[in-house]
């Protein structure tokens, strides 16, 4: 049995709650990236809207404590807190469908959609440290002692989630699989909190919260994916088939939710943007007097000028620097970017890649 006044019963707890918070705080992002982008304006609401969920939820949990502070109380709110969780999923579908408002203008929008979809389980998951410190908190002489590794341990919880998911969980997992465990650990923590074995309203309420969920899984588990064909550290990786108004059928590289090339996979020379062309016949200009070309691309893109040289200037050294290595093998596997190719790629920053190739003074 669970003791709820042991400080370090009430510390894992706390630890546990944060760190889920910022796992969430750190999936919106790219979560909102294929719909809105990533920019200043993106985070901003993000970082604004869970700290006022959280702010709520800590004044709003302080009341609950003062009320009814239970281990019955806390595990509830930890179960509807993983049901909010799983709440994102529904409302980031409703965005994908359109169905939510779109003609307003682009920050009130964003400042909307995030707090549609993450308000709410930030707010619920702020009730859950105000109860932690009331369950644990027993002599008041050690208010201090109590209350500070209290929140000691939750901000370590948070600093663990940060890194985990920034780190490792969004390019092994992905974020709908994130979401999902999240929710069901946030769920699976308050049947166990709230000992639901025991008792016969317990026991029921405890049935209908695992059926319930278990249905859920069952009907709804595949139908809540990602738009991308692969979700890394950096991007929303989408490629959709178009057409150029030439009537070249191309494959067109998406990340997150700006297309970023259009490449012919059968015919490297076919270049879908003017920029494109332009470039092509400054290159005619310079290859005549030098045919052995260097080049060097700062980003990858769909690798369609990088192919276009390659074909066109055999004897030419196009060296590409790509931060993210899934872009480059997404152009590989898709965008017809040969495993032989002579193209160097360097998947780093670039700005540390000019930094390391400074020549010594």
């Amino acid at each position: 049995m669970l003791r709820y006044s042991n400080v370090w019963v009430g510390s894992l707890i706390a630890f546990i709650a944060s760190g889920c918070t910022l796992v969430i705080e750190l999936i919106a992002g790219r979560i909102m990236a294929p719909y809105i982008g990533v920019s200043l304006y993106t985070w901003t609401s993000i970082i604004g809207v869970v700290l006022a969920g959280i702010s709520l939820g800590n004044y709003v949990g302080g009341r609950i404590a003062d009320r009814r502070a239970t281990p019955t109380t806390l595990g509830l709110l930890f179960i509807v807190s993983g049901l909010a969780t799983l709440f994102i999923l529904f409302a980031t579908q409703l965005l994908a469908n359109g169905t939510l408002p779109r003609t307003i203008p682009l920050v009130p929008r964003i400042v909307l959609y995030t707090t549609i979809i993450f308000f709410l389980p930030s707010f619920l998951l702020g009730t859950i440290s105000p109860v932690v410190v009331k369950l644990t908190l027993n002599d008041l002489n050690q208010t201090g002692n109590v209350v500070g590794r209290i929140y000691a341990f939750s901000t370590a919880g948070s600093i663990v989630g940060t890194f985990l998911t920034g780190f490792v969980l969004v390019e092994m997992m992905g974020t709908r699989a994130i979401v999902w465990s999240v929710g069901i650990l946030l769920i699976f923590m308050g049947l166990v909190i709230g000992q639901f074995w025991r008792g016969l309203a317990r026991q029921m309420t405890g049935a209908m919260v695992v059926a319930g969920l278990g249905g859920f899984l069952w009907q709804y588990g595949g139908h809540f994916q990602a738009p991308c064909l692969k979700e890394t550290s950096y991007y929303c990786i989408k490629v959709i088939d178009q057409e150029l108004p030439e009537g070249i059928p191309v494959k067109a590289l998406v990340l997150d939710h700006l297309i970023h090339s259009y490449n012919s996979v059968e015919d490297p020379t076919v270049l879908g943007y003017g920029y494109e062309r332009i470039y092509a016949e400054i290159t005619t200009y310079v290859a005549e007097k030098k045919p052995a070309l260097r080049a060097l691309f700062v980003g990858g893109g769909g690798y369609t000028f990088p192919r276009y040289l390659e074909a066109v200037y055999p004897q030419s050294q196009i060296d590409v620097v790509e931060i993210d290595p899934w872009v480059t093998e997404i152009s590989h596997l898709y965008l017809g970017l040969r495993r032989d190719t002579r193209i160097r790629t360097f998947n780093q920053d670039a700005r540390l890649f000019f930094i390391e190739r400074q020549p010594e003074k």
